[in-house]
């Protein structure tokens, strides 16, 4: 049985500690959820990432550069961006590792950057706003965490995207935080967050995006690719606990329609989330920018309610406990090991 208090190691030698330290987070992540009134005091880190990104983008990519300026520009951000963060990870894990237990606050840190506990809490909301909000208030719960117009959504368009939100989200809120975090320790998980971030804020297609914020988007796309793939067999496994939820028929449609998906990795865990539940997801939407003529993602039903939204929160949560168990299983044979 290791010493907790002789837990100021270096990661990522100590195979042990690394997926322990891990495992923690993902449990605190549930417990405390996205904390809120803690980062009005102390700035979430993907805030500070974020307010960085918009410094370089607005100095950087200006309409009088031409397009391979850009991109070099778009490039060379993104380099700095994902580099600085993956530094600050490496010094902040560094730092904590000389203090007694240090290791207490990183694995609070690792917690904060997972999106376990909100991305069900937010999710669960939509369903809720349906249910007792009707559209009006189904609508509003779903602009929170989608980026396409809320008001071109009908009640079953509002059902069918907050469980894409929740598929998706699963992968690169959770799954790939950790899998980065099991490999490179604190550098890892704050270099992808980094990636993450990017992408979200640059890499779009659009006229004043997709030159600069080309870099971003393709790195993103080889950050999630692993992570995609994993926290679709993930889904798949937690179907065998979930309700209603049938893990052969999600690796068919994995399988059938994973491919079919505009983006190389959302289809994964997207395609196991309609499998499962027999759900028809994706389809054309609009966003400000137009109209995705995007493919229709699974052969179930697309008319989803507030109800539909339940069931996937149920097979969300058995993933998340699958995923746990993973953690805790390398946990496990590591200390047989030594």
């Amino acid at each position: 049985m290791p010493d907790l208090s002789d837990l100021s190691f270096a990661l990522p030698e100590s195979g042990l500690i690394t997926p322990a330290m891990l495992a923690l987070a993902l449990i605190l992540d549930w417990v405390i959820g996205d904390m809120r009134w803690f980062h009005k005091i102390v700035p979430h880190p993907v805030v500070l990432i974020g307010n960085l990104i918009k410094v370089l983008e607005k100095k950087l990519n200006r309409e009088s550069r031409s397009g391979n300026a850009r991109i070099v520009r778009g490039l060379l951000v993104t380099m700095f961006v994902v580099g600085l963060s993956g530094l600050c990870g490496g010094l902040i894990h560094y730092g904590l590792a000389m203090l007694p237990y240090g290791w207490l606050a990183e694995i609070f840190l690792i917690a904060t950057l997972l999106a376990g506990r909100s991305l069900f809490t937010h999710v669960g909301a939509v369903a809720k706003g349906l249910a007792t909000g009707g559209l009006k208030g189904g609508r509003e719960a779903v602009s929170h965490i989608v980026g396409r117009d809320p008001n071109s959504l009908d009640e079953y368009g509002v059902a069918r995207s907050a469980i894409e939100s929740l598929a998706e989200n699963y992968a690169d809120g959770v799954v790939a935080p950790a899998f980065w975090y099991l490999v490179f320790g604190l550098p890892g998980i704050l270099g992808y967050k980094a990636v993450n971030t990017l992408d979200s804020m640059i890499g779009y297609r659009n006229k004043r995006y997709k030159d600069f914020g080309m870099a971003a988007a393709k790195l993103d796309d080889v950050a999630n690719w692993i992570p995609a793939r994993l926290s679709g067999l993930i889904l798949t496994v937690g179907a065998f606990a979930a309700p209603k939820a049938n893990p052969f028929r999600a690796i068919k449609i994995i399988v059938g329609f994973a491919g079919k998906h505009a983006s190389p990795n959302a289809g994964w865990p997207e395609g196991a989330m309609a499998g499962a539940l027999d759900f028809a997801l994706g389809g054309p939407r609009k966003y400000p920018g137009g109209i995705s003529e995007a493919a229709w993602i699974g052969s179930g039903r697309a008319r989803l309610k507030d109800k539909d939204i339940r069931s996937a929160q149920w097979l969300y949560a058995a993933a998340n406990l699958v995923q746990l168990i993973l953690v805790g299983g390398l946990v496990i044979g590591w200390a047989l090991q030594g």
